[in-house]
């Protein structure tokens, strides 16, 4: 297995290979459906003004883990924290690939729009176990809301990762696998 950091360096994203095994490492933001709206709707409200974004957590060159994680148990840094279906977020994911984002780690499959917005923009999508988590809490070693805590389920988390499993599903290549 292949130990990936995040945010990524240029030369490990492009060294990625569609089915590799990866053990990720490093800080990657929680993200889902209603971030990526709010984030959508902020971009092209900026657009419309002609002025750049303004972000309330980084999102060039970062990772979005597509989970809502539950409050930690007693003892533990997060509650679970598995992945959510992915093309959810599909209609959204090329507009933030164009301002950045470079990883994306869910589950499921992505749209034909999505993999060629990840070819087009030298990001890769990662995929996880679905089912398993409070197993991949466990590889979260620091958790902290960043943006939106009123959205609840859905804020914005900060996480620390270790040695958290995922696959290579769509490489900078624009590759899918299987």
């Amino acid at each position: 297995m292949k130990k990936v950091e995040l945010p990524f360096k240029k030369e490990v994203l492009r060294n990625l290979r569609a089915g590799d095994e990866v053990l990720l490492f490093g800080v990657i933001f929680t993200a889902r459906d209603q971030v990526h709206k709010i984030l959508y709707h902020d971009i092209l409200a900026a657009e419309k003004k002609k002025r750049p974004p303004v972000f309330p957590f980084p999102i060039a060159g970062q990772t979005f883990y597509y989970s809502g994680p539950t409050p930690p148990p007693p003892g533990r840094v997060i509650g679970s924290a598995g992945p959510t279906t992915s093309s959810r977020m599909d209609r959204y994911t090329p507009l933030l690939l164009e301002y950045g984002l470079k990883g994306m780690v869910g589950k499921g499959e992505r749209s034909a729009e999505v993999r060629l917005a990840v070819k087009k923009y030298s990001a890769v999508y990662f995929v996880t176990y679905g089912g398993c988590g409070a197993l991949l809490a466990s590889h979260v070693t620091e958790a902290k809301i960043a943006a939106f805590p009123e959205l609840g389920p859905e804020a914005v988390w900060r996480l620390v990762i270790r040695d958290f499993p995922a696959v290579v599903a769509i490489d900078s290549r624009g590759k899918v696998f299987p």
